[in-house]
C-alpha cells in the first residue's frame, strides 16, 4: 500500500510509511522478548523493515 501511495504522489504516503515503521519496530520489541527461533526471526526483519 505505502508503494501505491508514493507511486500516485498521495497526500499521505509519508505519513503511511511512517506508521508502517513505528509499527514494525513495535513488534521488534515485543518478539526479541521471545528467544523462540521464530520470534528472534520476525524481530531481525521488523527491525530491517523500519530501518528503511
Amino acid at each position: 500500500m505505502s508503494v501505491g501511495l508514493m507511486f500516485i504522489n498521495g497526500q499521505f504516503a509519508k505519513d503511511h510509511c511512517k506508521m508502517c515503521a513505528t509499527i514494525c519496530d513495535a513488534c521488534a520489541k515485543e518478539c526479541s522478548i521471545f528467544k523462540d527461533e521464530h520470534c528472534q526471526k520476525c524481530a531481525d526483519e521488523c527491525r530491517r523493515m523500519a530501518g528503511m
